[in-house]
């Protein structure tokens, strides 16, 4: 049994995990109050809260590779604080805005897009970072505190903003959140990160096209990013129907629905929780499998409720959700860290959260096919969707990894086949 010292992780790495919680709840905190202010002291619709939304989800799109590629050239820490800074004053510039009662629409929803560029350049650069202040056989344990905090963010954050908002003001909301902003960054001012060697500057298109065939061509990275993919699509797909079918097909209000949606976070903590313990008495591979065929079994459970209209099955459903993509985020984060080059990995994780691009695809679907052929359809849908990604993912070799593959570094050309 190893001594507890070898077993701990470092201070400097808790330091980055308490920095993440802060950053996480600021974001989800900011992302639940700028509809609420929108419609409550703006006044808008459904069209232009559509159109506020876009905006507060597009920075993922257009500046994850821009972000990996800063990751992959300066220090990642600074990249983290310095994002976070950015995140803290579009947050304070929003809230100036509210008390001189000069806020509109317009300078809501671009200083939401900024805030949201800090948001990506964070969460790109922080697993970059993870194998730089832990060692190898720590890794599995640091990622499921990672996933932890993001997590409880995302499962309190919506419900703190809401509440701020109501209880407070928006003002103080904003102001809530870019004050974990600032903590982010303090804590991110203390850690010690590891000199890296210098790489020569290449072209930007030259160092995207490194990274991405380096996932594309990669026999254990590649299956991963397929599986991603197209369990966002019919995640996103569900999440686009599921408000309507559940009022309309299981008789819920709207109180019931927040509760069977809220299963979704139940079983992300849940699965937090346990990811290390299943990661010790499991093979590697088998982990990484558990995420897929969950969230295959939780889409039939939630067919069955076009036979057995109950909110139970439902309930059900979006907890097997949460907790199969909890593992998968966990021990796939834990592999692409092992098998990718370091001076690779801000690229890697950039190209890792391009995989989001599947969720609008998947809402689009979901509008389209719900809205000629009804919810039903949608759902058996989504049972073939999550077959294809847990098929995926079965046939890959990463299913037959037994352990967690050795850490490779820049002398060293991780395997392909």
């Amino acid at each position: 049994m190893p001594a507890a010292p070898t077993s701990r992780l470092p201070s400097t790495f808790n330091r980055l995990a308490w920095s993440n919680l802060a950053a996480q709840s600021a974001e989800q905190v900011a992302l639940a109050a700028a509809p609420i202010v929108a419609v409550l002291m703006l006044g808008v619709g459904e069209g232009e809260t559509g159109i506020l939304q876009t905006a507060l989800t597009l920075p993922f799109m257009l500046f994850a590779i821009p972000a990996g590629l800063l990751a992959d050239r300066i220090s990642r820490r600074w990249l983290m604080a310095g994002s976070e800074a950015l995140r803290a004053a579009a947050l304070l510039a929003i809230l100036t805005l509210i008390w001189f009662k000069l806020l509109t629409l317009p300078l809501l929803a671009v200083l939401g897009f900024v805030a949201v560029c800090g948001t990506v350049a964070y969460s790109v650069a922080a697993p970059s970072l993870v194998p730089s202040l832990v060692s190898s056989t720590l890794l599995p344990a640091a990622n499921a505190r990672i996933e932890l905090a993001r997590t409880v963010a995302f499962a309190s954050g919506p419900a703190l903003g809401g509440v701020l908002v109501g209880w407070v003001g928006a003002a103080p909301a904003f102001g809530f959140a870019a004050a974990l902003s600032m903590i982010a960054v303090v804590l991110l001012g203390g850690i010690y990160e590891p000199q890296r060697p210098a790489v020569p500057v290449r072209h930007p298109v030259q160092e995207i096209r490194e990274g991405a065939a380096f996932v594309f061509h990669h026999a254990l990275l590649r299956p991963v990013f397929v599986t991603q993919f197209i369990f966002n699509t019919g995640s996103f797909l569900i999440l686009a129907i599921i408000v309507p079918y559940a009022v309309r097909r299981l008789g819920l209000s709207a109180s019931g629905v927040g509760t069977t949606l809220a299963m979704y976070g139940v079983g992300m903590v849940v699965g937090a929780l346990l990811a290390t313990r299943v990661m010790k008495r499991l093979q590697f591979g088998t982990v990484i499998a558990l995420g897929p065929v969950t969230g295959f079994v939780a889409a039939i459970v939630m067919a069955l409720t076009t036979i057995i209209p109950t909110p139970l099955l439902a309930g059900l459903s979006f907890f097997l959700l949460g907790v199969g993509p909890i593992l998968w985020v966990i021990s796939t984060t834990t592999l692409r860290q092992s098998v990718t080059p370091p001076r690779l990995l801000g690229r890697v994780s950039a190209i890792n959260i391009m995989s989001y691009g599947a969720r609008p695809l998947g809402a689009a679907l979901g509008a389209l096919v719900g809205g000629l052929y009804g919810a039903e359809v949608c759902l058996y849908l989504a049972v073939a969707i999550f077959g294809a990604q847990a098929l995926v993912i079965l046939v890959s070799p990463a299913v037959s990894l037994s352990r967690q593959p050795d850490m490779v570094d820049d002398g060293i050309v991780a395997q392909k086949c």
